[in-house]
């Protein structure tokens, strides 16, 4: 991902330099509100409103440009009181219920607070915001009361939103369409034509190209609604579906997203909250493409199609729904790289990273049209490829994927290791990529202990795990299909890797892995939660996986509320920067993973504990992109991250990975089996009950309960001949 503002730097003009930089440049006003549907997403104040704060990231937005800035509504001129502000668990509706202040005319009071409650509903559908106020007096009198919705349009692209500068922009023009509706157009610098419709029903009694205004004449115990749409595409000037018949279209698409789904029920209802929110947000950050379901990576930053959020996301819930791996893999396969394009970072083989569909993208503004700045999204299309046919069996989608793999395992051995020592590398083609491309890609993440930054071609431990497991997984694959010399090949490639990464990688005077070899080969020794993924790929012998498993639980790691991803003795610990001393939640899922891999059970345990309370403490139970490193103390909850995206892909999968890796559970349709390995619950789950985890045509339903440190397990039902084996050791 692009790099955010490093909060707490003391190095300014570096700070300023930063490509891609996202500045925090005001302070939190309280919770917003976030709804999204296919390449359409919404963020709101709590109010309903958007482009009440100057700057903000706020607005509607589609295919990455900002189709409208501002939309507020007041109530005989002032903003109303809030009663509540909530959005519904599954993330289709936003509500709010407001109510009127007092009302002054002078000195004298003309109407008293909480006699009118209205109510917005707000809610998203195919390019379209819907939005209804429903108006209720509860006063015993008549009156009459103003409300006034100003809205205006930037149609800024989110890389403007972000912070960037641009010289110049195209033309912005507005036109009344008729006494209910109001046409806002946008001709970009890359011509193409962008306009925003804003419908009113009722009509209003004023209408102009930046307000509307109705007046109610309400009896005692009257309602009264009106209907304001949003049309974001513009490219027809019909008007969209009732907001009744497009709400229960949405309702119904939703159900129809769910269908199918494995379902998790435990004993602690706040871990039910965090499972229900992560799995709301997973739906609806998934967006339909040519290609299949695809996990969009986050809001407000990164709607999109991104390939390392989507392939680590698709590994994370890969247990519960294998169709979104199946639509991770076709859709980038599809947009494999085939040509050499240094603008691109493009090489034969190479998977996506990234793409937008904004104007700045297309005028080359910003070098993410289509880009493939990432050293990892390659070998993890391979991995995830070899754990997607473990889990389904599906030799119709392996038929189609493999030549991607061939094309893939051909960049891991060529371009991707131009110098030919075994150790898979980076370095940016072009001055306007990203200078670091792991998933660690702010431009001071990579450093050695002095603290000095890393010179290129940059070879990071984890991407040398994750080339070590796509080998072993496209072996796999590669024997099913009776190509048993290539498979032999892998296999013994991935060996050599695994006795060079230790010889290269492994400090012993730290106890850990190197965080990367620096262009000079020189380690970077530096302890950092990369090596905790070393482990999530297999790579690491088991005497150094102990190793870096107790480092990581050590209080310089530790927060409390999850693993760092720097130690707080190194030179760049910062816990408030992005990279350099935070807490990312998937990042502790893959190393939770990694745990289970070498039967590290009660680590996986605490690392689970931790991201459980700091979940407990967030707003809808929602787990953000990442929050400050800094150490838990006692009756207070974790420092967010000012700019974090919340909902995100992999944070919302990262509480399903850790009940996976927690129970050990390992699902293979070869072998027609359910198998949980080791399984543990922790202190915090008494009881665990998983339904329709499918295998093939098959499916079974299991209850898990906690004894202690032991753990029974009874078939609730088993619908074909599936064999459940719990394994330990």
């Amino acid at each position: 991902m692009l790099p955010k503002a490093h909060v707490g730097e003391t190095k300014h003009t570096e700070a300023a330099e930063t490509p891609f930089y996202i500045p925090a440049t005001q302070g939190t006003t309280g919770p917003s509100r976030t709804l999204k549907h296919g390449d359409c997403f919404a963020i709101t104040d709590s109010f309903g409103d958007v482009g009440t704060a100057d700057g903000g990231a706020d607005g509607i937005f589609y295919s990455d440009t900002r189709f409208l800035s501002r939309l507020e509504m007041k109530i005989n001129g002032q903003q109303p009181l809030m009663l509540g502000s909530n959005v519904r668990d599954d993330n289709s509706i936003l509500t709010v219920d407001l109510t009127n202040p007092d009302f002054y005319v002078g000195s004298r009071l003309v109407l008293a607070k909480d006699l009118l409650h209205v109510v917005r509903t707000i809610f998203l559908w195919r390019g379209v915001a819907y939005q209804r106020v429903r108006v209720h007096n509860h006063g015993e009198e008549p009156f009459s009361v103003r409300f006034t919705f100003e809205f205006d349009n930037d149609f800024a692209d989110l890389f403007e939103v972000r912070g960037m500068q641009r010289m110049r922009r195209g033309r912005m023009t507005a036109e009344m369409f008729n006494d209910s509706s109001v046409i806002l157009h946008y001709v970009g610098l890359d011509e193409k034509v962008r306009r925003t419709a804003i419908h009113f029903d009722p009509p209003p009694q004023e209408l102009s190209t930046g307000h509307a205004v109705y007046d109610f004449d309400l009896e005692p115990n009257e309602n009264a609604s009106l209907f304001i749409t949003v049309k974001c595409r513009g490219d027809d000037f019909t008007l969209p579906m009732p907001f009744r018949k497009s709400l229960r279209a949405a309702f119904h698409e939703h159900r129809t997203a769910c269908r199918g789904m494995a379902t998790v029920e435990t004993s602690n209802d706040i871990f039910n909250e965090v499972l229900c929110r992560s799995i709301s947000d997973l739906v609806m950050l998934r967006t339909s493409t040519a290609q299949g379901p695809y996990p969009y990576a986050g809001i407000p930053w990164y709607s999109t199609t991104f390939g390392r959020d989507g392939l680590i996301t698709a590994m994370q819930t890969l247990w519960i729904d294998p169709r979104v791996a199946r639509g991770v893999l076709r859709r980038l396969a599809y947009f494999q790289a085939t040509d050499f394009d240094p603008l691109n970072d493009a090489e034969p083989g190479k998977i996506l990273h990234e793409m937008r569909g904004g104007e700045m993208a297309g005028l080359r503004e910003i070098p993410f049209g289509q880009y493939y700045g990432s050293v990892d999204s390659t070998p993890l299309f391979v991995m995830l490829t070899g754990m997607y046919f473990d889990r389904t069996g599906d030799i119709e989608a392996l038929g189609e994927l493999w030549p991607h793999v061939e094309a893939a395992l051909g960049w891991i051995n060529g371009p991707g290791d131009p110098d030919k020592d075994g150790f898979v590398e980076y370095h940016r083609a072009d001055e306007n990529g990203l200078l670091n491309q792991g998933w660690k890609d702010s431009q001071d993440a990579i450093f050695h202990a002095d603290g000095s930054l890393a010179a290129g071609p940059i070879a990071l431990c984890e991407v040398q795990g994750y080339v070590y497991a796509a080998k072993r997984a496209a072996a796999r694959v590669a024997s099913r299909l009776g190509k048993v010399e290539f498979a032999a090949a892998l296999e013994a490639q991935a060996a050599l890797l695994a006795q060079r990464f230790e010889d290269a990688f492994w400090c012993e005077e730290l106890g850990t892995y190197a965080l990367a070899l620096d262009g000079e080969k020189r380690p970077c020794r530096v302890r950092t939660s990369n090596a905790g993924q070393v482990l999530f790929s297999g790579i690491a012998s088991k005497e150094h996986a102990a190793r870096v498993a107790q480092d990581l639980l050590r209080p310089s790691f530790f927060s409390g509320w999850g693993i760092r991803t720097v130690a707080r003795e190194e030179l760049r610990y910062n816990p408030m920067s992005y990279h350099n001393g935070s807490v990312w939640p998937h990042d502790n899922a893959l190393i939770a993973a990694g745990f289970m891999h070498y039967g590290f059970q009660e680590a996986v345990e605490r690392v689970f504990k931790g991201l459980f309370d700091a979940a407990s403490y967030m707003d809808l139970r929602r787990l953000p992109e990442l929050y400050c490193g800094f150490q838990r103390g006692r009756q207070r909850g974790p420092t967010l991250y000012p700019v974090a995206c919340s909902p995100q892909a992999w944070a919302a999968g990262t509480p399903l990975s850790l009940l996976q890796s927690s129970i050990g559970l390992e699902i293979s349709l070869e072998r027609g089996e359910v198998v949980l390995r080791n399984p543990r619950l922790p202190q915090f789950l008494d009881e665990v009950i998983l339904r329709h985890i499918t295998v093939g045509s098959c499916f079974v339903d299991l209850a898990l309960r906690r004894h202690g440190t032991d753990v029974s397990v009874r078939v609730l039902r088993n619908d074909g001949k599936l064999r459940v084996a719990v394994i330990y050791g």
